[in-house]
C-alpha cells in the first residue's frame, strides 16, 4: 500500500466514524462577522491534533495560525539537530486512535514494512514529513506566516490581533488555544552577564538558526550538558569545526532520564488529578533534581571526534571579546573560542510572551496558589502557570478576570499542572483528549439555555402517519396527481418502509394487520433521518 492508498483509507475510516454528524455550535457574531469558536495558535503537532479533535466533535468554525513558513512549524527542520527523535518509534497520539493515521502506518506506506522494522527511532525530518501528510490528508487549514501580536478580553469574548504580511487583522474568538511548543510559556534562556560583552556574530543560542558551515576550522565552545548541547556540539564537529569544548557546571554529565519512567498511562493521563503537593514533588524531582541527559547516540556522535572534549565542574565566570575571539574565564582555566553556542535551555516566564502582555498580571502562577514545605522550594516551578483541568489559565484574584477561562495553555508551561502532555510527543495522546473535551464542554454549557429553548421548539414528527401502508400510499398518489412536486418533498426513508410493507402484505392485507404483521413490524430496523445542520438561532 502506498501513501495515496493510505490517504484514501483514512478518509474512508473517518466516514465510518461520522456519527453524530450534526454541526451543533450556535453561531455568534460581532460587528457583523462570525466569531470563531476556537483560534489555535501554533501549527505544529499540538495545534494540528487539537484541530483534528475538534473536527471529530463536529466543531469546524476554527482557524489555525503559525508564524513560520509551511514545513517549519515546530523544531524538526529548524533547531531539532538530533539524528533521531528521543521518543519510541511506536509512540501514538495525534492519530487520536485511528490506526491509519499513525506514523507507523504512514512510514510503512511510504518506505515499506521492512524499513520500519529496521529503524530504532524516527529521524526529525521524517517526523515533519509525517506531520505534513497528516495536515494534508485531514485538510487542516493552517495559515502560515501569521503572528499573534496580542490577546485581550472583549466583553464575553477574546480579541486576538494577528499580523500577516502587509496587514493587521483583529479576530474575535470564544476560545483560544496556545499550542506554541516548548518555549510557549517563556523564552530561551541565555546568561545575560556572559553575553554583555560579546558581539552578535560571536554567539548563538542552541535554538537559533545557526549556519554551521561558518564554523569550519573554528574553535567552538558549548555551554550546557543536556540533549541540545550534545546535538549542537555534534553538528559543529560534523561541519568541520577545528575543536569543540563542552563545559558544564555539574560534576558529571546527567545519566538518568526520569521522563522515561513517566511513560505510563497513569502518569500521563491522570497526573492532573494529584494534589498540589504531589504534583510539586513529582515535577521538582523530574525537572530539577534529575535534569534530562543527552541520549547515548548524541554523546557518541561527539565522542567519535578526537577534537571533542567535555569539562565538568566548569561554570563560566566571565566572557569578553578580545582580538576577534571570545575569552572565557572559568575556575579551572581560560578558553578562547571563535564561536559560542549557549545550550542553556529555556525558562518559564509568561511576562516574556508579548501576546500575553495585556493579560499577564491577571494570570495565576503556582506561587500564587501553593506554598511548598520548607526545603522543597523552587523558583523555577513557582513561575509556572496554575492551570485548570482543560489547560485554561486561572485568575490570580478570583472573580477579577473570568475571561481567562477562554484561554488555554497547551505548551510546556502546562507540565506542573497537568503533566507531560502539552508540548511532548509522549503525552500528547492524553493532553489533546483532555483539551478537546474541555473545549467542547465549555461551548455546550455556555449555550445550554439556547439548546433548551431549541428543544422545546422541536416539533419534527418521527411518526409520520397512523394509516396502514396501503392507504397511505394510495392517498399520496392522489395528492401527487394534484401536486406533482409533492413527491420530491417526501421523506424517502418512510416511503421506502411503506413500500416494503405494502409489497410484503399485498396478497393478504388482513394478515398484515394481524399477528404476523405485528411481528414483521417489530423486526423492522428503525432508521434515523438524514442528519441536518440545524442550529438554534444565532446570537
Amino acid at each position: 500500500m502506498g501513501v495515496a492508498q493510505l490517504s484514501k483509507r483514512v478518509r474512508c475510516e473517518l466516514a465510518y466514524l461520522s456519527y453524530p454528524s450534526r454541526e451543533w455550535v450556535i453561531p455568534q457574531y460581532r460587528d457583523g462577522t462570525r466569531v470563531l469558536d476556537v483560534l489555535i495558535v501554533g501549527g505544529g503537532q499540538g495545534g494540528l491534533a487539537t484541530a483534528f479533535g475538534l473536527m471529530l466533535e463536529r466543531i469546524t468554525n476554527f482557524r489555525i495560525v503559525d508564524r513560520n513558513l509551511r514545513g517549519l512549524e515546530g523544531p524538526w527542520r529548524r533547531f531539532g539537530r538530533m539524528t533521531e527523535l528521543r521518543t519510541s518509534k511506536e509512540v501514538t497520539g495525534i492519530d487520536l486512535g485511528i490506526p491509519s493515521l499513525t506514523c507507523r502506518a504512514w512510514y510503512e506506506a511510504k518506505f515499506g514494512r521492512r524499513a520500519w522494522e529496521s529503524i530504532d527511532a524516527i529521524p526529525p525530518d521524517i517526523w515533519q514529513d509525517y506531520l505534513d501528510w497528516y495536515r494534508d490528508v485531514l485538510e487542516l487549514p493552517v495559515e502560515n506566516e501569521v503572528d499573534v501580536i496580542s490577546i485581550e478580553p472583549a466583553g464575553d469574548l477574546l480579541l486576538a490581533h494577528l499580523r500577516r504580511v502587509g496587514r493587521i487583522e483583529h479576530v474575535h474568538a470564544r476560545k483560544i488555544v496556545l499550542a506554541t511548543g516548548i518555549d510557549g510559556s517563556g523564552k530561551w534562556r541565555a546568561p545575560h552577564a556572559l553575553l554583555a560583552n560579546l558581539p552578535a556574530e560571536r554567539f548563538a543560542h542552541s535554538a537559533d538558526d545557526i549556519d554551521f558551515s561558518r564554523l569550519v576550522g573554528k574553535r567552538v565552545g558549548v555551554l550546557g550538558a543536556g540533549p541540545s548541547a550534545l546535538d549542537n556540539a555534534a553538528a559543529a564537529l560534523e561541519a568541520g569545526a577545528a575543536r569543540v569544548d563542552l563545559c558544564l557546571r555539574r560534576a558529571d554529565i546527567p545519566r538518568i532520564n526520569p521522563l522515561v519512567w513517566a511513560n505510563f498511562s497513569g502518569m500521563l493521563g491522570h497526573f492532573g488529578a494529584l494534589t498540589d503537593l504531589e504534583r510539586w514533588r513529582f515535577m521538582r524531582h523530574i525537572l530539577e533534581e534529575l535534569p534530562a541527559p543527552p541520549p547515548q547516540d548524541s554523546f557518541w556522535r561527539c565522542r567519535r571526534f578526537e577534537n571533542f572534549a567535555w569539562h565538568t565542574n566548569c561554570p563560566w565566570h566571565s566572557v569578553r571579546d578580545l582580538g576577534g575571539a571570545a575569552v572565557v574565564e572559568t575556575e579551572a582555566s581560560t578558553f578562547t573560542f571563535d564561536f559560542i553556542i549557549f545550550a542553556t535551555g529555556f525558562e518559564t516566564d509568561l511576562s516574556a510572551r508579548s501576546e500575553l502582555a495585556p493579560l499577564v498580571t491577571q494570570i495565576a502562577l503556582w506561587r500564587d496558589r501553593f506554598t511548598p514545605p520548607r526545603g522543597e522550594e523552587s523558583d523555577q516551578l513557582a513561575r509556572f502557570p496554575y492551570l485548570g483541568t482543560a489547560f485554561e489559565f486561572t485568575e490570580r484574584e478570583p472573580g477579577t478576570a473570568p475571561y481567562l477561562a477562554r484561554l488555554h495553555n497547551f505548551t510546556f508551561g502546562a507540565t506542573l499542572s497537568l503533566g507531560v502532555t502539552g508540548a511532548a510527543i509522549t503525552g500528547i495522546k492524553y493532553g489533546v483528549s483532555r483539551l478537546v473535551n474541555g473545549l467542547v464542554r465549555d461551548l455546550f454549557r455556555e449555550d445550554a439555555p439556547a439548546y433548551y429553548r431549541d428543544l422545546l421548539a422541536y416539533a419534527e414528527p418521527e411518526l409520520e402517519t397512523l394509516e396502514n401502508p396501503s392507504a397511505w400510499i394510495d392517498r399520496l398518489a392522489v395528492e401527487a396527481l394534484s401536486a406533482p412536486k409533492l413527491t420530491g418533498d417526501l421523506d424517502q426513508t418512510v416511503l421506502a418502509k411503506a413500500c416494503k410493507h405494502e409489497t410484503a402484505s399485498q396478497d393478504s392485507s388482513d394478515e398484515w394487520h394481524g399477528r404476523n404483521g405485528a411481528k414483521s413490524a417489530s423486526r423492522t430496523k428503525r432508521c434515523s433521518r438524514r442528519p441536518s445542520k440545524r442550529h438554534p438561532p444565532a446570537r
